[in-house]
């Protein structure tokens, strides 16, 4: 049995020389199943949710082809690679200026919101088990950045970070409990909506957030938002089946739970604890990516976060054989050894390549991949 799987990318447009075009409310109107975020550089779409990951990776395909042939019609225009923008004055470019949501957006943030992510869903029904499955992703999002940093360049230069696009990000609202019930979280976010620290439902921007058509009353899946933007579709697949694996130790599980196992810190002051732990980590992981120190929080342990990555898998070793994640698991290996897209970049740049140079030739090398992909949707 294998769990339902939703994903969600957002992307820049723009030219094959790396430079983001307003186009998303062109592409919204035009194209059905694609849809304008706030600032027009930004084109978001989603998959179906299917149990299948063969099936995801090439509905994935699929959408990125039709924008991306979309895009070329309409002007010569493409897909551009990473998650932060490759050029900012600060300025937005609204995809739709009569929208009221979109002002307070870009009033409240600026552009440190223009970014390209992935998020993955997973189906969870019971809310019960969404929190609690929620609470041990959370404290371990970590690893999810680690693996996806994609973003160590920001308008033009080397940031400092691997993934500089999480580390601007304005979360949202500051300070997120770890809710011990979904009674709590329902309060939680009526409570929000009514201080306006939410401006609605969704506008609860974390690592990884309990969702649902009727959240928060009535959650189905789980939404890991932490990642920046996963261009090979191989590796997506397979940082959606670390996920997926482990939402299953934690149904298989009754007592995996941080705020139950985390027992070296005191019990007064566990939650403000794990709650803190969280932040240092991704912020860890922000800027050194699998060369970051992490601290494990069932044990308050310091560790390399490569290795902690390489522990979990083994953990896990079990629980991807039974549920057949094996294979799709496998590109994970690579990532761990070879390092992600942001480590790559920060070589050639080491290396005496320019960022224009850099990401100008990731274009035609992300969409060589997916040409290389897409023989296996074929057959």
């Amino acid at each position: 049995m294998r769990l339902l799987k939703g994903l969600e990318e957002e992307v820049y447009s723009g030219t094959n020389d790396y430079v983001a075009k307003p186009l998303s409310h062109r592409a919204a109107a035009d194209l059905q199943g694609f849809s304008k975020e706030p600032d027009a550089r930004n084109i978001e779409f989603t998959s179906q949710p299917l149990p299948c990951y063969e099936q995801l990776g090439c509905e994935m395909l699929a959408r990125r082809t039709q924008l991306r042939s979309y895009l070329n019609k309409l002007g010569g225009y493409t897909l551009l690679p990473g998650s932060c923008l490759p050029q900012d004055d600060g300025v937005f470019m609204r995809s739709d200026p009569a929208n009221r949501y979109h002002t307070l957006i870009e009033d409240t943030y600026g552009t440190a919101v223009v970014t390209a992510g992935t998020h993955i869903n997973i189906g969870i029904n019971d809310p019960e088990l969404n929190l609690r499955a929620w609470r041990t992703v959370r404290m371990e999002s970590a690893l999810y950045l680690a693996l996806s940093a994609a973003s160590p360049f920001h308008n033009g230069v080397d940031t400092g970070f691997h993934s500089f696009r999480w580390h601007r990000f304005p979360l949202t609202p500051a300070d997120l409990p770890m809710f011990s019930s979904h009674s709590q979280f329902v309060s939680w976010v009526d409570d929000r909506l009514k201080d306006q620290q939410m401006y609605n439902v969704r506008h609860l921007w974390a690592s990884v957030r309990p969702n649902g058509n009727g959240t928060p009353h009535q959650l189905d899946r789980l939404e890991l938002r932490i990642c920046d933007r996963i261009d090979s579709i191989l590796e997506l697949l397979a940082i959606t089946a670390l996920f997926e694996a482990r939402i299953w130790t934690v149904l298989e599980d009754p007592q995996l739970d941080p705020l139950k196992q985390s027992t070296w810190l005191p019990a007064a002051t566990r939650e403000r604890e794990l709650v803190g732990l969280e932040r240092h980590n991704n912020l860890a992981a922000a800027r050194n990516s699998l060369d970051a120190r992490y601290r494990r929080w069932q044990d308050g342990r310091e560790v390399w976060l490569r290795d902690e990555l390489n522990d979990l898998l083994e953990r896990l070793t079990s629980t991807i054989t039974e549920h057949c994640l094996t294979e799709v698991i496998t590109p994970l290996h690579e990532i761990i050894r070879h390092g992600n897209p942001a480590q790559k970049w920060l070589c050639e740049l080491r290396n005496g390549r320019t960022v224009q140079q850099i990401m100008t030739d990731a274009i035609p090398q992300m969409e060589a991949r997916e040409k290389l992909y897409a023989c296996g949707c074929q057959d």
